[in-house]
């Protein structure tokens, strides 16, 4: 899993490549807690596959943590397989997703 910091004003968006799975939770949930801690994040995960329940917990705990702080948290960029998950797990309630970064960043 790489994940790359692209600065977009306040907001941090965070470019995800490979899966996002027990394997690479950690680290990814680390990666986002620490941007979170400097302001908005926006997980574009045009690059994701695969994503396991794990990863759907790293995308929650984000998503948590920016609403206690009153930081922005959105996703974009979703692959089919990906939306099914997020949509089928509910998470298209709970976490704002866009189709594109440039929307994203818009809202």
């Amino acid at each position: 899993m790489q994940i790359a910091e692209i600065k977009s004003g306040a907001v941090t968006v965070a470019a995800f490549e490979g899966r996002l799975d027990t394997a690479t939770a950690a680290a990814a949930e680390a990666k986002l807690l620490a941007l979170l801690e400097e302001g908005g994040v926006v997980a574009d995960l045009e690059g994701v596959r695969y994503v396991s329940s794990a990863g759907l917990r790293v995308l929650l705990k984000a998503a948590k943590q920016a609403k206690t702080a009153g930081k922005g948290f959105s996703v974009c960029g979703l692959q089919p397989a990906v939306r099914e998950v997020f949509e089928i797990s509910g998470f298209d309630k709970i976490i704002p997703a866009y189709a594109t970064r440039a929307e994203a960043l818009a809202a």
